[in-house]
């Protein structure tokens, strides 16, 4: 038995690593009224084509981006589902096939082929043709890469020596087929799921402008970062989105047919998708909603198609069984955690001092989370790779937690080391210094453990955990404030910083209602604690750690993986805290074909209606 808490309605996942794709094997030993989160929610009868389905997105949560090569801000998992859409990524991951594998039918290419001992790759792309008629081609992916190349610090999934740093050369061998020159050996499994599959072709002969004429800009680094900042600045406003004929050319299976400032987006079926993977249905509506209790609302009055269920209200899933709808949870392939910002001017001093991390890690009393405020629709965390599903990257030390919840521990870490702790109020640092028994470098005298965490609005569990943490923190000295916005708010509002930056004042964050981080198939973490990686908000920067991340990513060996989740679990970067389900789907029974990916990614063309 694994040392996890688990929920009762969540079906086991098991992932292996096969060939050069990590698969993730779903199993068929699922309980209670959920299934896996690999299953189909087809219900009986037989497919038809036509109608319309619409989806819930989560609370206070709204698509603000439109262009595939996100800023940081706009990394949203709704924003890169909606983009997928409508311009397919080189290579696209589900569980179709029962495991998380490549899918041609969601991919712009055919499955790559490595030589030279892993340093080259030759891609062939599929036969697509873009809305406006051209073919897709290799110059469409140059395209991508010329963009990400001279931009690589304003795009967001940007991590240094990583994708595009880490192909010394793209060569055209023809106009369906290139070749990329590798920097290194690098483990294939990595590459093709955490690099190559963040490569999306984009139509370089319609948007390779500054604003006027289309050319080839983009072949010097002067002319793509014209280009990119006119895409990036069109992708800004979002009132221009349905008229710019920018979005217009597109070569998924659906275009663009409203986005509203509100976050409602309605996708349309692309009439010049004609492939065998066309969609079924004529439109899809992602619909906002400002609290779960109005989302939840709307699925009462079965007016959602596809929709979620509150922690609060699982008590009612027989009422909407009734009604129509089929309960599935959805479980993630994700973490969940409070980034410390280790540059903000006054606490980051503390932040550094692993004692204090420990002693903070240790007052989370993740089991009261899991089961008392999620209603056990949580996995409890203790490191930088999911819990669950199975998988052979998850080190003893992180699977065991090295850090039990004990507030006469966490407090003890803090009294040793300097802090003098009332019987009531905050810690005060009362004896600065380096040496043993003392606060730690760049800890004044007199400083109070006093910080704030803006945290994600929209959702009562997520509210009542940052309750929970104020609770347990204060027993310790440590005292709590919350700030709660929305998130997108949360996400622009805890940006990568300098001390000296006004927007360095953020001290925690929290962004994990639906989970934090959904990881590609492949549970690496050069995006999120490699020194200066692109979402690595909170400045983490640990030389130890950024030789195990790279070592994930050049052997195959899963004891490399262990041996970061292992560090990572001690070694704290953020505060681990419980990640919960995706959600628990509530899918009306006239919708087929919904599988729900543990990537949290989704595939609408693949939906259609049961007659």
């Amino acid at each position: 038995m694994r040392n996890v808490f688990r929920s009762a309605r969540s079906a086991p996942v098991a992932l292996a690593a096969l060939g050069v794709v990590a698969t993730l094997a779903i199993s068929a030993c699922g309980s209670g009224s959920g299934s896996s989160s690999g299953s189909s929610s087809a219900a009986a009868g037989a497919a038809t084509s036509g109608g319309s389905a619409s989806f819930a997105l989560p609370p206070d949560a709204t698509p603000n981006w439109i262009f595939p090569i996100a800023t940081p801000a706009h990394l949203a998992s709704y924003n890169a589902t909606i983009q997928s859409q409508m311009w397919l990524p080189l290579y696209g991951y589900d569980t179709n096939a029962g495991t998380l594998a490549y899918d041609p039918a969601i991919s712009a290419a055919e499955q790559p082929v490595y030589s030279n001992d892993d340093t080259t790759v030759t891609i062939t792309l599929r036969d697509l043709t873009w809305s406006n008629g051209k073919k897709l081609t290799s110059r469409d992916v140059q395209f991508w890469y010329n963009l990400a190349t001279a931009n690589k610090s304003q795009w967001g999934a940007y991590s240094p020596g990583q994708i595009p740093d880490d192909i010394k050369s793209f060569t055209i061998v023809n106009s369906s087929t290139f070749r990329l020159q590798l920097t290194h050996s690098y483990n294939p499994g990595w590459f093709t799921a955490n690099q190559l599959s963040m490569i999306t072709p984009l139509p370089q002969a319609a948007w390779d402008t500054e604003g006027g004429a289309v050319g080839n800009y983009d072949q010097t680094t002067a002319g793509a970062k014209k280009v990119f900042s006119y895409l990036a600045g069109a992708s800004g406003s979002i009132n221009s989105y349905d008229s710019s004929p920018l979005w217009k050319v597109t070569d998924g299976p659906f275009s663009l047919k409203s986005w509203n400032n509100d976050g409602t987006v309605v996708l349309a079926k692309s009439a010049s998708y004609h492939s065998a993977e066309a969609a079924k249905l004529d439109s899809v509506t992602f619909e906002p909603f400002t609290s779960d209790q109005a989302e939840f609302d709307s699925l009462r009055s079965g007016s959602v198609d596809y929709g979620y269920i509150p922690i609060s209200d699982l008590s009612q899933e027989k009422l909407l069984e009734d009604e129509g709808y089929k309960i599935e949870p959805w479980v993630g392939w994700a973490v969940s955690y409070l980034p410390y910002n280790f540059n903000n001017p006054t606490m980051g001093a503390v932040f550094k001092q692993l004692y204090v991390r420990q002693a903070l890690q240790t007052a989370v009393d993740q089991k009261t989370i899991v089961n008392g405020i999620w209603d056990g629709e949580a996995t409890a965390g203790y490191g930088p790779v999911p819990q669950v599903p199975v998988s052979p990257y998850l080190s003893s030390t992180q699977e065991k937690n090295p850090y039990p919840f004990n507030l006469a521990n966490a407090k003890s870490l803090l009294t040793s080391h300097g802090w003098t702790v009332p019987s009531s109020g905050t810690a005060t640092c009362t004896k600065p210094g380096t040496a043993a028994g003392e606060c730690g470098a760049g800890v004044a005298a007199g400083t109070k453990l006093a910080f704030t965490v803006i945290s994600e609005s929209g959702s009562t569990e997520t509210t009542n955990m940052m309750e929970e943490l104020q609770s347990t923190f204060s027993k310790i000295g440590a005292t709590l404030s919350v700030k709660q916005a929305p998130l997108n708010t949360v996400l622009n509002d805890s940006s990568i910083c300098k001390p000296a930056q006004a927007s360095c004042s953020w001290q925690l964050s929290f962004f994990g209602t639906q989970g934090s981080w959904y990881f590609p198939a492949y549970p690496s973490g050069e995006s999120l604690f490699l020194t200066n990686a692109g979402v690595n908000l909170g400045s983490y920067s640990d030389p130890q750690a950024d030789k195990l991340i790279q070592e994930t990513n050049t052997s195959g060996s899963a004891s490399a993986m262990q041996a970061y989740s292992a560090y990572l679990a001690q070694n704290l970067p953020v505060i681990w805290v419980p990640n919960p389900d995706y959600q628990v789907s509530a899918i009306k029974n006239t919708l087929g074909g919904v599988v729900q990916n543990p990537l949290a990614t989704m595939n609408p063309q693949q939906w259609y209606l049961n007659s």
